[in-house]
């Protein structure tokens, strides 16, 4: 598969294991290098700031989608190839995964996690059909993975579900991930109901 756009779901924590903006600069260099423009949140410190200094730094161009609040509090990165300003958390969403072809998950809060858990329900229900990649540095996404397996084990999802996503070990694994993706349409929506 070819991409040209690619969403990232990070973190702007400042308090994180090292590891963790390691894999953010290993994930913003390669996309740049690949030619991928890397959307994501905007922000300037923790992994979003490494990843878009990164991919800056090795030519890319980054877009950030920054709420207006977050922009007014001073959060927003400053030198960004072009940084959206936009009503709310959910207008950030719906433009993050719009515009691209393919979705990375790395290490993050709850923000993070609930951007991806919205971008696995909107592939479900054929809204989308981006690979969607799960950068499981040092575990961190265990429990999530298990906890949707479990969704299917009880039945609450299909097992053809599993195709949604695709766990790597690190971010350097991202760009063949995105690749091998088994592609996903909107004929989907035949089994979004189990």
């Amino acid at each position: 598969m070819s991409f040209d756009r690619v969403c990232v779901y990070c973190a702007s924590s400042r308090q994180t294991d090292a590891a963790y903006y390691e894999a953010a600069v290993t994930l913003g260099r390669s996309l740049a290098e690949r030619g991928a423009t890397i959307v994501y949140g905007g922000g300037a410190v923790g992994s979003m700031g490494a990843l878009a200094d990164a991919a800056l730094a090795a030519g890319g161009k980054v877009i950030g989608v920054l709420p207006r609040f977050m922009y007014d509090l001073e959060w927003g990165h400053r030198r960004l190839t072009e940084l959206r300003l936009v009503a709310d958390l959910h207008e950030r969403k719906r433009l993050m995964i719009e515009a691209v072809d393919a979705i990375v998950a790395l290490p993050g809060g709850s923000g993070t996690l609930e951007e991806l858990m919205e971008a696995i329900t909107w592939k479900r229900l054929g809204l989308h059909g981006h690979p969607i990649v799960v950068v499981n540095l040092r575990g961190f996404f265990d429990p999530l993975v298990a906890q949707l397996e479990r969704c299917i084990e009880e039945r609450f999802m299909d097992p053809r579900h599993r195709a949604m996503w695709t766990v790597v070990d690190s971010a350097a694994a991202v760009v063949d991930a995105i690749h091998e993706a088994p592609p996903w349409g909107p004929e989907a929506r035949r089994f979004a109901l189990v």
